[in-house]
């Protein structure tokens, strides 16, 4: 078997006929897309994990938020808010924020007998919760407990 470069292909010549070999093999391109399709198992994972991850930053953040507007509320007008929209009227919130873990406004109210100062009369609003019972991967507890 004698060998000799043509161009770009090599030509093997075999008794009588003359073989050009040109391309990847079935095989080699199977690997290839195997290790390709591996790679972007591994991305999608941890594509999944950093979402999660800052849809649960971005709950402790509205829960802060809401959480400082109801005491301003309660602490200025001497009376605890009635609704969660109460504050938006106030102008205590731009707007009362998406639940990122439900993808609704559906905030779970707490209601209770506190009160911040003495000169307030009526109870309301004293926290809030968001309304999935879905548990954290990160933290292991339910998200409407925090």
């Amino acid at each position: 078997m004698k060998d000799t470069k043509v161009g770009n292909c090599r030509k093997q010549e075999r008794g009588r006929g003359v073989l050009f070999s040109r391309g990847f093999t079935l095989i080699e391109l199977m690997i290839v897309i195997a290790i390709i399709l591996i790679l972007l198992g591994l991305a999608a994972g941890r594509y999944e994990k950093t979402v999660q991850r800052q849809r649960e930053v971005v709950l402790k953040s509205d829960l802060k938020v809401m959480r400082e507007a109801i005491d301003n509320y309660t602490l200025d007008k001497e009376a605890p808010p009635q609704s969660l929209e109460d504050l938006h009227q106030a102008q205590y919130l731009r707007e009362v924020p998406i639940d990122p873990m439900t993808q609704a406004a559906d905030w779970v109210p707490q209601f209770d007998n506190v009160v911040l100062s003495p000169d307030q009369t009526t109870t309301g609003i004293t926290d809030v919760h968001s309304n999935s019972a879905k548990v954290s991967p990160f933290e292991g507890t339910a998200y409407n407990t925090w």
